[in-house]
């Protein structure tokens, strides 16, 4: 086992053990947090939280979380360049990046996906539509697709 699939298994025994699924949240509103932090647990994921894009990089990789709720205007690194560092690096690679922001232009979604997000809610995002979108997201990503 490499040193890069050591902690991903880590990361996936834990998910075994625990029944969920793990989700990074980099949010720099607390009132967000709290919300989405609140709808998240309630369909039963784990929810790890980070106010910045500096310390949601360094959480993505000590952590390996199975979804990342990226906010796109934030202090210290914003979430565009968050997610391309992360999508940059081999073992954070492949967790999907959910854009959350508050900006809803056409150049702002391709912003997103050109940066590697997978998905992209505009803000302010009704709860219950950033728990389907995790949803679907989980439910497409082979890092988490469990079969029946």
């Amino acid at each position: 086992m490499t040193s890069a699939a050591a902690p991903a298994a880590v990361r996936q025994e834990a998910q075994t053990e625990r029944g969920g699924t793990m989700i990074l949240l980099v949010e720099d509103n607390a009132d967000n947090q709290e919300i989405y932090r609140i709808i998240l647990s309630h369909h039963g994921h784990t929810v790890i939280q980070a106010w910045d894009g500096a310390a949601g990089v360094r959480m993505a990789r000590e952590h390996l979380p199975d979804l990342i709720l990226m906010d796109l205007t934030m202090p210290v690194i914003d979430g565009l360049e968050a997610t391309r560092m992360l999508k940059a690096d081999p073992v954070t690679a492949a967790i999907p990046i959910i854009a959350l922001t508050a900006h809803a232009m056409q150049e702002d979604l391709e912003a997103a996906e050109a940066a590697g997000c997978v998905a992209y809610l505009s803000k302010p995002a009704e709860p219950r539509r950033v728990a389907e979108e995790v949803g679907r997201v989980l439910a497409m990503s082979p890092r988490t697709r469990r079969t029946a």
